[in-house]
């Protein structure tokens, strides 16, 4: 009941280090919030995916013949998009 347990004592950090480890911390916490932030951001997304659709058509339109009716479908999927994305502005 009386015996006391040795446990190795733990060196405390020093000042710089503290301050090492708030910076980083703080460098993480910031690198988080920006990654949430684009993620909330809908209408950027939105964007970003319209362009590469608009990529693929071009390429495509480029590098062979397409049938006519894909393109016609990527065409028509854009303007959908786009619509969709003036109808929620209002």
């Amino acid at each position: 009941m009386g015996e006391k347990t040795s446990e190795p004592a733990v060196p405390k950090p020093t000042i710089e280090e503290l301050r090492a480890g708030i910076k980083q911390t703080r460098a993480e916490l910031g690198e988080t919030v920006q990654a949430l932030a684009a993620r909330a951001d809908v209408k950027a997304r939105a964007l970003d995916q319209v362009e590469i659709a608009k990529q693929r058509v071009r390429q495509a339109a480029v590098t062979g013949p397409v049938p006519v009716v894909l393109v016609v479908a990527g065409v028509v999927a854009v303007l959908g998009v786009i619509l969709v994305m003036r109808g929620r502005r209002r």
